[in-house]
């Protein structure tokens, strides 16, 4: 980095570009980069990756509580170059900002979560492998080298195989366990409902459980048949196709493959999921716990006493409950009930500045998530890359114009209520 700082170097590098007519990969703005990401996709991978649930209105709500914080900046006090990074769990990062998980990434792009892990390694940005990855965790890691990964962890019905990923997770290099806890069931989404598609069912997002060695022991022991059989249908046999298609790459036949599709519907939610099975979770691995969909600040208190390590503030991008309360909204409550616990916020990020008001509010650092996908649907490897670093740099720009020289000092001195 120059002294010019992070975002004065890609200001300066778009700008300069542009006097010889080269544009940046990706549109900068929120708005038109979603828009850019839907004319690339077909409808049923746009639906998929922007989709909320119910009327959305979580999902709106989400954008609203960022719109309503107010930045207070102070003048004559800023710096030729501010400090980006924070501590968390033993670890100094380059910066507060990770790539959230996120499943099914071959939606966006054929590259997937490759691509993201390579954009994530260069640009020194944590990436959380996401349990419904289209790529195992194995080769993600092997592409990242030295640089940070964590592993965002859905508990099925399966012990077993939840402890074969997390041992997994501890043997590819994840320095962190992110335990979801807003998804033991799935949520009611229109615009997913409204084409019938669930990607699942088509053998996509399941690449670490079709990788995995009890998952796929378990793939010879017969289900009860579903209460609903598809049409055979002209559709029917192109989804076949696709399910043995994708077989071929992990060295199974079409009859395992639909015993994979099916046996994940079957045992990917777990509806009882209770705080009994944190503390077994907390036994089970010597990394850092995180729970992610905290809101309420009782449960912040449970966690702390569970012994946990950490919170992540979350509703889930919106794609659970209809009308929920925004996650920026529930930060402050959260974070004075954790006690010494980091907090996380994720849900509703677009920005860099919205970084600087989650940290204000108290959040350690933040996960990207919709955002950095459009990119990957726009221009692949690259495009995730330009968003980070566009998040990035407007987060430096929005740090030196408030006076603030580091990450780290951002507190309730910077916001008006």
């Amino acid at each position: 980095m120059t002294n010019m700082g992070r975002g004065r170097t890609r200001q300066t590098q778009v700008y300069v570009r542009g006097l010889g007519g080269e544009r940046p990969a990706v549109p900068v703005a929120p708005e038109r980069l979603q828009a850019a990401a839907q004319a690339k996709l077909a409808g049923s991978d746009f639906a998929y990756i922007a989709g909320g649930a119910g009327a959305e209105r979580t999902m709106r709500a989400n954008l609203a509580a960022f719109e309503r914080v107010r930045l207070l900046p102070r003048r004559l006090s800023g710096r030729r170059e501010r400090d980006l990074s924070v501590d968390l769990f033993g670890q100094t990062l380059a910066s507060p900002l990770l790539l959230a998980p996120i499943g099914v990434l071959e939606s966006a792009h054929p590259d997937a979560d490759l691509a993201v892990a390579r954009a994530a390694a260069a640009e020194r940005v944590p990436f959380v492998f996401s349990s419904q990855a289209s790529v195992p965790m194995e080769p993600c890691a092997a592409v990242m080298g030295d640089a940070p990964r964590w592993f965002q962890l859905y508990w099925g019905t399966d012990d077993e195989v939840t402890r074969s990923f997390v041992r997994r997770a501890e043997a590819c290099g994840a320095s962190t366990l992110v335990l979801t806890l807003d998804t033991t069931l799935l949520g009611w989404r229109p615009r997913d409902l409204d084409l019938g598609s669930l990607p699942f069912l088509r053998g996509r997002g399941i690449a670490q459980y079709l990788s995995d060695p009890v998952f796929r022991a378990r793939l010879d022991t017969p289900l009860p048949a579903p209460a609903t059989a598809p049409p055979r249908t002209a559709a029917l046999l192109r989804a076949g196709a696709e399910l043995r298609a994708r077989g071929r790459a992990h060295g199974l036949s079409l009859g395992q493959m639909r015993a994979a599709a099916a046996r994940f519907t079957a045992t990917y939610t777990r509806p009882d999921l209770g705080w009994d099975d944190v503390s077994r979770l907390r036994e089970w691995t010597r990394l850092p716990i995180l729970l992610k969909g905290i809101l309420h600040p009782d449960d912040a208190r449970e966690a702390a006493a569970r012994g946990v390590d950490g919170l992540i503030v979350s509703n889930h991008g919106g794609r659970q409950i209809d009308g929920e309360v925004a996650a920026l909204d529930m930060l402050p409550g959260v974070v004075a009930a954790a006690g010494d616990l980091p907090v996380l916020l994720d849900s509703g990020v677009r920005t860099g500045s919205d970084v600087a008001k989650a940290l204000a509010l108290g959040a350690r650092a933040v996960l990207l998530g919709r955002p950095y996908v459009y990119g990957l649907a726009i221009a692949g490897e690259a495009g995730v890359r330009e968003v980070i670093q566009n998040v990035l740099a407007e987060f430096d720009l929005t740090l030196g114009l408030l006076g603030v020289g580091a990450a780290r000092d951002l507190g309730s001195a910077q916001v008006v209520p």
